[in-house]
């Protein structure tokens, strides 16, 4: 067994390990990467993020999915392959792992291939797939950066060909006829929608009322409706009680006794921490009734000189909070100047349309009483959309009605997760509505659609005020 000593350890090469790795090591620190995999990336770049959205792009490419606004009736569906979707995902894959490595390269940092497992707060034990001990690693500092997996109870066959869960479902020889996604989160939503735009009969099932319930509740309209329209079925208000495979198809049976089976299943009803094998116990950490661990403010966990960040502590499970996480856990652990995680971040949801917001939503004004307005612009109102055949979307621009301060803007149409951060600016400053009136913007562009919501809104106010 080899001893390493190092000053800065991180355990997961996910975003959040990344990050931290790379910020440590422009402070100076002698930095190792833990990784269980040979190649770092984590599930973010196998499973996870990367994969997923890049499988949405070579959807909408290769199915010449905004060609329909233009052909109407006489659009003929393209064949997409499950071959040419995965060209595209290794081709990606690929690139980044090399960007992810170069980084690592140019910045000094060792990565250790393993698993880890605490031995004490200031040593590490990293063993191989047979659990044979490889290194042991000695350190000031630790960073958990593990995240986290699909969440599999026992009672589901999970087979890796008919009932998946959302790393096994990129992995399937062919694209099914007809589709059953249980969850609709996050991840239930994005692949339900990517396989209803490849012509997959698509049923979404869910407890609650409708889809991505956490949006503001327009928005989660708007994003059904335009689901309904590429043929996708929601079924809310329903619970699962038994779940198997009959055959080659998938059969599911639900608390108020009826029945579905279709050629496969997506189940997306939650994530767990991935932190079983850390052996915490060994250093005093236990994780939370949801099984996340604890951490303050600083991402510190109850023992000072470990810390977590990612999916490890739960929500938002995001890529982009995850690596601010990361960034600044570092910089406080190596004693540089730092700030708490942002109050306000965009939030990005890749469905087809797409979705991102920032902000309050207007139930959450409601609910405190804020007197508030809304200006709105609808896609079919911005040129950019007839250009190129998008036309399903909506700008919404929640606003103070007597400051006119911007509280939250919404989001959902094609290049919304890239335009949200001109709200995300204007927020982060306290702009007031006019900001998007006294300015000009490119045209014909999405970005002009604060522009047309802005002026939706200001104008509401003066009619009130006559």
């Amino acid at each position: 067994m080899e001893e390493i000593i190092a000053d800065f350890v991180v355990i997961g090469s996910g975003p959040s390990g990344q990050k931290a790795a790379i910020q440590a090591a422009k402070l100076g620190k002698k930095v190792v990467v833990v990784e269980r995999d040979i190649e770092p990336g984590g599930a973010c770049l196998y499973t996870g993020t990367i994969p997923s959205k890049t499988f949405r792009e070579a959807v909408v490419d290769l199915t010449r999915f905004y060609e329909r606004h233009f052909q109407g009736q006489e659009f003929v569906h393209p064949d997409v392959t499950i071959d040419e979707l995965n060209n595209r995902l290794f081709q990606v894959i690929t690139e980044e792992r090399s960007v992810i490595s170069r980084q690592f390269r140019k910045n000094g940092i060792t990565l250790v291939q393993g698993g880890a497992r605490f031995e004490n707060p200031n040593t590490l034990i990293i063993v191989d797939r047979d659990f044979r001990l490889k290194y042991q690693i000695k350190a000031d500092t630790f960073v958990i950066a593990t995240g986290s997996n699909p969440r599999n109870p026992p009672d589901v066959p999970f087979d890796k060909e008919v009932i998946l869960d959302s790393t096994t479902l990129l992995q399937i020889g062919k694209i099914p006829k007809s589709l059953i996604v249980l969850g609709g989160g996050i991840i239930g939503s994005e692949y339900a929608s990517f396989f209803a735009a490849l012509g997959t009969e698509v049923t979404v099932i869910d407890r609650k009322d409708h889809m991505l319930p956490m949006l503001d509740a327009e928005i989660g309209i708007h994003l059904q409706t335009a689901l309904t329209d590429i043929g996708l079925k929601f079924l809310g208000n329903k619970e699962p009680s038994e779940i198997k495979r009959i055959n080659d198809r998938a059969f599911v049976k639900f608390k108020d006794g009826t029945t579905l089976e279709a050629e496969a299943l997506l189940y997306a009803l939650g994530r767990t921490a991935n932190v079983e094998s850390l052996h915490l116990e060994n250093v005093g950490i236990t994780t939370d009734a949801k099984g996340y661990v604890p951490v303050n403010a600083l991402f510190q966990t109850v023992v000072s000189n470990i810390y977590a960040v990612g999916d490890v502590i739960g929500g938002p499970c995001l890529a982009s909070t995850s690596m601010e996480q990361g960034r600044l856990a570092a910089r406080h652990a190596c004693g540089a100047q730092t700030h708490h995680f942002p109050t306000f971040f965009p939030i990005g949801i890749y469905t087809i349309p797409e979705i991102s917001s920032c902000g309050y939503t207007e139930e959450e004004l409601k609910a405190w009483g804020f007197h508030y307005e809304v200006g709105r612009a609808y896609y079919y109102e911005i040129a950019r959309s007839h250009i190129v055949g998008s036309n399903t979307g909506l700008f919404k621009i929640l606003f103070h009605a007597e400051t006119l301060e911007i509280l939250g803007v919404h989001v959902i149409g094609r290049s919304a997760t890239e335009v949200v951060h001109i709200g995300q600016m204007a927020i982060s400053f306290h702009a007031h509505i006019d900001y998007f009136i006294d300015h000009v913007f490119n045209y014909p562009t999405y970005a002009e659609g604060y522009r047309i919501a802005a002026l939706n809104g200001v104008n509401k106010i003066k009619f009130r005020k006559i």
